[in-house]
């Protein structure tokens, strides 16, 4: 189960919505309690470093990967996971995404429409290396 704060929701979507019709793509950051919940505190924005047509791939750069390392590790947040968009596509993972896919992280996709249909879903890899979606839950105030 993942759970995303309302603030975080919310610039995932404007990430989103700002790249369209490009992929947006950025790590989510968070801690992970002791039942397995993950909690989506920041997100760190990153540029889409594909080469060419960036509509339906994105890549993450290298150098972005360790900045966003350096984020989790100076914020004291665990690196939770990556998000991308699916502009005019459900936000169900590609055989690319699986096979780029790391274990432990959660792939949030952002699936937009247009700018009033938008859908998130998270994915987990899962031991036989296929996605299983991930439930998100609205953020619950304690």
């Amino acid at each position: 189960m993942i759970i995303i704060e309302p603030r975080v929701r919310q610039l995932l979507i404007e990430d989103a919505l700002n790249t369209f019709p490009d992929e947006c793509c950025g790590f989510l950051f968070g801690r992970e309690e002791h039942d397995g919940t993950r909690i989506v505190v920041d997100i760190l924005v990153v540029d889409n470093s594909k080469e060419g047509d960036k509509t339906r791939r994105f890549e993450i750069s290298p150098q972005d990967y360790m900045a966003a390392e350096t984020h989790a590790v100076v914020n004291d947040w665990t690196l939770l996971g990556i998000y991308h968009s699916h502009p005019k596509h459900p936000a169900i993972p590609s055989e690319h995404d699986r096979k780029a896919a790391q274990p432990y992280f959660s792939y949030v996709i952002i699936s937009v429409m247009d700018e009033n249909t938008i859908n998130l879903r998270s994915w987990l890899l899962n031991e036989e290396q296929q996605f299983e979606e991930e439930k998100i839950i609205d953020y619950i105030f304690t």
